[in-house]
């Protein structure tokens, strides 16, 4: 999994409350248990003019420059609530998307964020909307900074905000681990425990 250590990117403002999964990426859009070929399919009923095509909105956000580019994502309250569906985070992911900014998450979608590499930042909902009107309404779309190490968002007119991440999450994201990874992290402790388990409890390993 790519590491999140810190990033100065083009952040597109998408204010919209209680986004769901499905409004991530439709169903229809799933056509592949991997985490490729999803992208096309993000915001699909947003970015394209009819479902099912690629005719582009022109008034979506992401269709608009500068924020074609946007690495980061400025969202509403409660973005990413409804089903547990992963594919809306590998989406969201393989687009482009490495920090996403909002009031709240849904819970389960905040935790496949962290398990992909994306970091889910909570501000409050006054600041998301300052940050949103800064990057709005100019060609030039200044960028926002994000920091993981510091643990801090930097605003175009230099106003820093701190943000709070449990550890274990920071450090997956830090280090670039899943949750596989994270807990292998600890295998000498747990082949010790299996030893010592062994000698206690035989006829489990019967």
């Amino acid at each position: 999994m790519e590491k999140f250590t810190r990033i100065t990117a083009v952040a597109a403002p998408l204010l919209r409350i209680n986004i769901d999964t499905d409004a991530i990426i439709p169903s229809r859009e799933m056509k592949t248990v991997g985490k490729t070929g999803l992208a096309a399919g993000l915001f699909a009923n947003w970015r394209y003019r009819t479902p099912g095509s690629r005719d582009e909105a022109p008034d979506f956000v992401l269709n608009r420059e500068p924020y074609r580019h946007a690495r980061i994502l400025l969202a509403g309250a409660n973005f990413g609530c409804g089903s547990s569906r992963e594919h809306a985070v590998w989406a969201l992911h393989e687009w482009g998307i490495r920090a996403i900014i909002a009031p709240s998450f849904g819970a389960i979608f905040a935790g496949n964020c962290v398990r992909n590499g994306i970091l889910p930042v909570v501000l409050d909902n006054a600041v998301v909307e300052d940050l949103a009107r800064q990057v709005e309404g100019d060609a030039s779309s200044p960028p926002l900074t994000v920091d993981l190490v510091e643990r801090t968002v930097t605003a175009p007119d230099g106003a820093r905000h701190a943000f709070a991440i449990n550890d274990t999450d920071r450090e997956m994201l830090l280090e670039g681990l899943d949750g596989i990874a994270h807990t292998l992290k600890r295998d000498d402790a747990i082949l010790a425990f299996q030893a010592q388990d062994r000698l206690r409890r035989p006829w489990i390993y019967l």
